[in-house]
């Protein structure tokens, strides 16, 4: 354990809200975080990227910067920045913006450079049908990873699965299909809902019927159908995204229903398939977004991997805070591990030697804007 860490900021020169808040949840990601401290990174960095700077060489540099500066002064994003806005247009300029969308982005532009996978194989279509449920899902996946197969894909990616049961004839076909995030919709629009609320809500039957009605396999024509969907494979990292914002007519409308939730023990098996596995999470970050559809701010509540205190991050500023201040009606974006906060200290401090002989001291973080 680290006794004299510094939880630093960003500065407010450059980085708006929605980007300060994501990246203080990634840098206290914990095997996220080691993987850029201990430059491992650069042995996956593709030759597409290796002749420029790419997006994961400026993320890294960042949350080494976080972790091991020797400045209690908020660290300037700029340079990362810079190239985020490079892989998408979209992020130039002051405007707020979606953290979860800058969350999707970001990781997909850090994934993209990582990918172990250099030459993609051909599309083919196979017919997986005839295999049992667990065997598809185990083929499809095998599948994406031919061409999709990175450091981020092994911390943030899931699988989902799809059934589709014909009305008449009975008919299941079922489809497995990669998630790197979870939307949830929030099932009271006022008061309080629980978490577990919301995911029985994303994951219940739905009935397709009228103009949704999709054609059966088996009768060859358009019936009505039940869909559902039932998680595959967990992910190590699990996000959740509550869906607090809504297109009303006119105008976008936000919910600012209370969600609780757990800290610990998130038990999920309740939405996981027969087979599946590592289904119990604990959170260790929120990205939490105050105001309304028409303009807001965005901050972070993080629990340090080091320590195992909480702090807020909003904008420059840092602080420290109880654990019981973590759930509120703000929260938007969730990050949890399905590895226990223990073992995740003890790998943390088992790694600290090899880190302070390479001239490494690990610290929490803070960013300049």
């Amino acid at each position: 354990m680290l006794s004299n860490h510094l939880i630093l900021p960003f500065s407010n020169v450059s980085l708006q809200c929605f980007m300060n808040s994501i990246l203080q949840c990634l840098s206290n990601t914990h095997d996220l975080r080691d993987y850029c401290l201990r430059n491992t990174h650069r042995t996956d960095l593709n030759n597409n990227c290796r002749a420029k700077a790419p997006l994961m060489e400026e993320f890294a540099k960042l949350t080494q910067s976080l972790w091991t500066s020797a400045s209690s002064e908020a660290i300037s994003p700029s340079d990362f920045k810079m190239q985020i806005q490079k892989y998408a247009p979209r992020f130039v300029g002051y405007n707020q913006q979606d953290a979860q969308e800058f969350l999707r982005f970001l990781l997909d532009g850090l994934h993209n450079e990582v990918n172990r996978v250099t030459v993609k194989p051909r599309s083919s279509m196979e017919d997986f049908d005839h295999l049992s449920d667990d065997e598809k899902g185990k083929r499809m996946w095998n599948k994406y990873l031919e061409s999709e197969d990175s450091k981020i894909v092994d911390l943030f990616v899931g699988q989902l699965k799809s059934s589709l049961t014909c009305t008449e004839c009975g008919f299941c076909s079922t489809v497995f299909d990669p998630f790197w995030d979870l939307s949830l919709p929030i099932a009271k629009t006022s008061g309080e809902v629980s978490l577990m609320d919301c995911l029985r809500l994303f994951t219940k039957e739905d009935v397709l019927d009228g103009n949704e009605r999709p054609t059966c396999h088996r009768c060859k024509t358009r019936r009505k159908c039940t869909k559902k969907f039932i998680i595959q494979k967990f992910p190590k990292i699990l996000v959740l995204h509550l869906k607090r914002f809504s297109e009303c007519r006119v105008r976008t409308s936000k919910l600012s229903t209370f969600v609780n939730f757990p800290l610990k023990e998130l038990d999920l098996r309740e939405f996981a398939s027969d087979n599946s596995v590592n289904a119990v999470y604990n959170l260790y970050a929120v990205s939490n977004h105050t105001g309304t559809s028409l303009g807001g701010h965005y901050t972070a509540y993080c629990r340090n991997p080091c320590i195992g205190e909480w702090y807020t991050y909003n904008d420059s500023r840092v602080s420290p805070m109880s654990s019981s201040q973590v759930r509120s009606s703000d929260a938007y974006v969730l990050l949890g591990i399905n590895q226990p906060f223990a073992a995740v200290e003890l790998n943390l401090g088992q790694g600290l030697h090899a880190w302070r002989t390479m001239g490494l001291y690990p610290r929490p973080n803070t960013y300049r804007k």
